[in-house]
């Protein structure tokens, strides 16, 4: 594995699961598996050493790198809101945040685990794919994000 993403210029940290818990809890939130190899690149998460897959993604990002349409990835894992929170007995419209790679651009903005996102440049996001188009059709690469977190929204930019 190393050798295969040394190859295509993926810079890669490796982690031992057995022996770090924090590792090992990082990787069953971010892939829902207790199996390894378990590879992220970017939003992707691959378990196991599928090298089709793995070449499939490194493809389709420029220059092997972990991006997008030439932007960086958000790098936090969401879902849609509806699925996981509630206000007043309904269901929230927006991308729930369940987790954030460290070093991304998500974490840098200050996300964290428990936001919802409601809105990409002021266009309202009720879920994560309309989270994926907005991001994907942003004029520019430092997008503003409205954020619920509690009882609280606030705007952070990401530099993408």
């Amino acid at each position: 594995m190393k050798e295969f993403l040394s190859q295509h210029g993926v810079p890669w940290t490796e982690k031992y699961v057995d022996t770090d818990r924090a590792a090992a809890m990082e990787m069953i939130r971010a892939s829902g598996q207790t199996g390894v190899p378990v590879t992220i690149i970017g939003d992707e998460v691959v378990v196991g050493f599928d090298r089709p897959r793995l070449e499939q993604i490194l493809a389709s990002t420029p220059s092997g790198s972990p991006t997008r349409n030439g932007r960086m990835p958000l790098g936090a894992r969401v879902a849609d809101a509806a699925n996981y929170a509630l206000r007043g007995g309904k269901a929230t419209p927006g991308a729930y945040v369940g987790g954030v790679n460290l070093g991304s651009p998500a974490e840098v903005a200050g996300l964290r685990a428990g936001d919802i996102v409601t809105a990409v440049d002021d266009t309202p996001v009720n879920s994560v794919d309309e989270l994926s188009k907005a991001l994907k059709g942003a004029r520019s690469n430092n997008v503003k994000l409205s954020v619920t977190r509690g009882a609280t929204t606030r705007e952070v930019r990401v530099q993408m």
